[in-house]
């Protein structure tokens, strides 16, 4: 993993790069685990808040509708101004909704801070795509991409493993106390060893980006935003509800909920990990990134749908073995479909790009939650809310394999000086 490019107008050293990309995977790690919290602490919530699966729903939803509203705005700013401020302050304001959700008072306040939440969030993928796009050619981001996404799912895996065990000695406010002040922690070396860089760009250049209409025009933007609404739904479904199907269905303790279903998500990161070192390789040897990205995305989505049988199986072993190749799926998937946008977009675009991709997938992780718990509550069961995200995983490969063509950086046209 060698960077060879500027990050955000500063060279930066391999060292350097390793260091950077060290942060942003214990960032991703941190973001999904502060995300997951409320996933873990459902069963207790719910039941103390005498709350039903439809407004558990609403409520796991609360953090997609200001992640989603604020994507776009989210990946502006990070084309205009330096990462490290706009990725530093999210961080700051997302671990402390995290922190002041052990302090709500009921369902209203708690909804809030999750607001907050999704807000603050909402700046981390347009981060990671610019200082990618910025800092690492086309043949080595599957790399960066994939140790980012093994941290968003080492993150979930470690918060339920840990969680768990919080939640059922001390309480599910003792879990959102813990989270939020360990997050802060992260600041420190951040503020230490971020790139110092200047503003991205001058404003005559931020006038003469490339704009939010110039991407969507393109028919390769639709097909990864298509593609990644497809792959989020099922994975935020898992991750919003995948602790609740463990107690309410499989009729695990807390404490075997907290181990067997951070099992999946460890299956995830190694995946994800060993795809992008894979296609890296696989591109390094000749092969053109096209071939490569296209593939590992497509197998990855088709490959996830063994969730379906992984509900049908009466085996407990079995079930967890189904939805651990299911998350291997997500994690070869993930491995590379961020590449695919950071190489088509381009540095000057990745920030914009990856915001309205993200808004458009995090409606789906809007909906996911809230339709999932209509399901179990209309039909007393987990299957039709599995089915559902393996019918999406198949559009979504179809969307990447047909409308997204060249993956090669787009000549961008120059808009006019106002």
């Amino acid at each position: 993993m060698k960077p060879v490019r500027a990050v955000a107008g500063k060279s930066e050293s391999p060292a350097g790069g390793r260091t950077i990309i060290a942060l942003l995977f214990f960032a991703a790690a941190i973001n999904y685990i502060d995300r997951g919290s409320l996933s873990v602490a459902a069963p207790a919530l719910a039941a103390q808040l005498k709350l039903d699966p439809v407004q558990m729903g609403v409520l796991l939803s609360a953090f997609f509708w200001t992640y989603a509203g604020f994507q776009s705005f989210a990946g502006w700013l990070t084309d205009r101004f330096p990462v490290t401020w706009v990725f530093g302050l999210g961080f700051a304001v997302w671990s402390a909704a995290t922190l002041g959700s052990g302090f709500a008072i009921g369902v209203a306040s708690l909804f809030a801070f999750r607001l907050v939440l999704g807000a603050a969030e909402s700046v981390a993928f347009p981060c990671y795509s610019k200082v990618i796009a910025a800092g690492f050619p086309v043949e080595s981001r599957g790399v960066p991409n994939s140790l980012i996404e093994a941290g968003t799912k080492l993150g979930p895996a470690i918060g339920t493993l840990i969680g768990a065990v919080i939640v059922a000695h001390y309480g599910w406010r003792v879990l959102f106390w813990a989270l939020g002040g360990f997050s802060l922690i992260w600041l420190i070396p951040w503020i230490l060893w971020a790139p110092r860089q200047p503003r991205s760009s001058s404003p005559v250049a931020r006038r003469n980006g490339v704009s939010m209409g110039q991407i969507i025009a393109r028919r390769d933007a639709w097909g990864t935003f298509i593609g990644n609404a497809c792959y989020t739904y099922a994975y935020y479904f898992l991750l919003t509800w995948l602790p609740s199907y463990l107690v309410q269905e499989r009729h695990l303790s807390m404490e075997m909920m907290g181990v067997l279903g951070s099992v999946p998500y460890w299956a995830a990161a190694g995946a994800a990990v060993v795809s992008g070192w894979i296609s890296d390789a696989w591109i390094r040897s000749g092969a053109t990134p096209t071939r490569v990205r296209k593939t590992f995305v497509a197998t990855g989505l088709l490959l996830s749908t063994v969730m379906v049988p992984a509900a049908l199986v009466s085996d407990l072993s079995l079930s967890i073995a189904l939805l651990c190749l299911g998350y291997v799926a997500f994690g070869i998937f993930a491995s590379n479909h961020w590449a695919i946008t950071q190489t088509l977009a381009g540095t000057s675009a990745a920030g914009t790009w990856t915001g309205i991709q993200n808004t458009l997938g995090s409606l789906s992780g809007i909906v996911a939650p809230i339709v999932t718990g209509f399901i179990v509550s209309r039909t007393g069961s987990f299957f039709w809310a599995f089915v559902s995200p393996a019918l999406l995983a198949v559009v979504g490969a179809c969307s990447y394999l047909f409308l997204v063509g060249r993956v090669a950086p787009i000549a961008w046209r120059k808009q006019e000086a106002s």
